[in-house]
């Protein structure tokens, strides 16, 4: 069965999430490379903590809706198998409560970074980035990670099952 354009459009987003959360992981990686061989040689590489710092949040936030579509997070499996025939409701409260509180976040994400921006606030590391940049990550990563949980919700509520879990044979 082909899945609808909505679906193939929607996992297309949280793979290219995930996507660049493996860049920046691979970034991580460099960084704290380059870091060790600066030491070993004697040189200085100026902001390399906070360059891995923003690496690491850029990656833990683009990958949250990627790994909730492929099984990753947490799960209250257990209870909800318990649930027998009211399962349906368990992940219904549990995605709509999901859902409020990453949209929530979102919001608040984003109006940080738009702050950030506003105010040109820069870090107090030796860099001296301006703080929207890395912000930018978070944002966008919150972003897709609460249009993941509506999604999950949705199609619980419109198809009585998760499509995407379905298809990735993610059960709970």
């Amino acid at each position: 069965m082909k899945a609808h354009p909505l679906r193939r459009a929607l996992d297309g987003v949280y793979y290219a999430a995930g996507m660049l959360a493996a860049v920046f992981l691979l970034a991580l990686l460099s960084i704290i490379v380059l870091q060790m061989a600066a030491r070993w040689t004697g040189q200085v590489f100026p902001g390399s903590t906070n360059y891995a710092g923003y690496c690491m949040a850029a990656m833990s936030f683009l990958a949250l809706a990627y790994a909730l579509n492929h099984g990753a997070h947490i799960r209250v499996r257990l209870l909800l198998t318990r649930l027998g025939r009211f399962r349906r409701l368990g992940e219904l409260w549990c995605y709509g409560i999901g859902g409020a509180l990453s949209v929530y976040f979102c919001y608040y994400a984003i109006k940080a970074t738009y702050w950030s921006h506003l105010l040109n606030d820069v870090s107090q590391g030796q860099d001296a980035t301006p703080m929207w940049v890395p912000q930018l990550s978070m944002a966008i990563g919150t972003l897709i990670f609460a249009l993941s949980m509506v999604d999950r919700f949705v199609s619980i509520l419109l198809f009585g099952f998760d499509e995407s879990a379905e298809k990735n044979n993610v059960v709970g």
